[in-house]
């Protein structure tokens, strides 16, 4: 298969990085990681990777797919930075210019929406145009994919700071640095970590309703708001523990209590991505496909 349609993928998350090489899932050539710091040690080494792929075997696009906020507006004078993020150093980084200089199509978009494509391609809503990916990791997000596209306006979706109904007599008051104890300040890997003193609390912790009841009710919002057809929800937080899936969907659908198209919701409505944690990288890979056939 000829080198010209490799195409590189760049994962910019909170706490690690990951530059991938390859065509598809089942054709790699290369993965590196790199452990997130400073933003410009950090992006001077990803850039060093794609130095080396270009001089090696060569790529026809670039991917990224980056933690956000980001500024995704073409006519913004930051087009292309993170904006707003509580990670130090980061706010107002360039995460988009950097990569042009190798010549090839640059693709940028928030992660979520790039583990949503990846799912979409090649995972568990492949042959869907209108579907969700949510992951819940160190923070929480959320990619609505409407009629074959990201929704996109002023810019991404950041229903992960959403306020919901919290759990009757919960007072907790949150962990998010902005709003307290919006669905990200409840339910996040950093905000379970706060309020529990462990990042790993074990099955018997009385946080885990409140979890439970947050992600259920961003759901209950999601789907009468949206009308998705699935929503696949995956991230640190629900692969170290799985049977929170379940929990999740059971108050979902006593919340929604069978109202207009949720009575006919099925099994598959709400289920683990197909790809579990490759949904990242591969969302990079995914987003130079999809800027190598624009």
């Amino acid at each position: 298969m000829s080198t010209a349609t490799l195409v590189a993928g760049i994962e910019i998350g909170g706490t690690k990085c990951i530059a991938i090489l390859g065509r598809s899932p089942s054709d790699m050539v290369e993965e590196v990681r790199i452990d997130t710091g400073a933003p410009g040690a950090t992006l001077a080494a990803l850039e060093a990777v794609l130095e080396r792929w270009q001089a090696e075997a060569g790529f026809a696009a670039v991917g990224v797919a980056s933690f956000g906020p980001l500024r995704l507006d073409p006519g913004a004078a930051d087009y292309g930075t993170i904006v707003s993020t509580p990670k130090p150093g980061w706010s107002g980084v360039d995460v988009l210019r950097r990569w042009e200089r190798f010549g090839v199509p640059v693709a940028l978009q928030v992660d979520v929406i790039g583990a949503a494509l990846a799912e979409q391609r090649w995972g568990a809503a492949e042959g869907l145009q209108d579907f969700t990916y949510i992951t819940v990791g160190t923070g929480i997000g959320v990619g609505p994919i409407i009629a074959g596209s990201p929704v996109s306006a002023r810019g991404h979706c950041e229903l992960g700071h959403a306020r919901v109904p919290r759990l009757p007599g919960d007072t907790w008051p949150g962990a998010c640095p902005f709003h307290g104890d919006c669905v990200e300040g409840l339910a996040s890997g950093a905000a379970i970590a706060a309020r529990a003193g462990t990042a790993r609390p074990d099955a018997g912790w009385d946080g885990w309703t409140s979890v439970e009841h947050t992600l259920a009710m961003l759901l209950h919002n999601l789907l009468l708001g949206l009308q998705t057809r699935r929503v696949l929800i995956g991230g640190g937080v629900m692969e170290a523990r799985p049977a929170l899936l379940g929990a999740i969907r059971e108050r979902m659908q006593a919340s929604l209590a069978g109202y207009y198209t949720a009575a006919d919701f099925g099994d598959d409505i709400l289920l683990p991505p197909a790809l579990g944690p490759r949904a990242g990288p591969l969302g990079a890979l995914a987003l130079g496909l999809g800027a190598l056939r624009a």
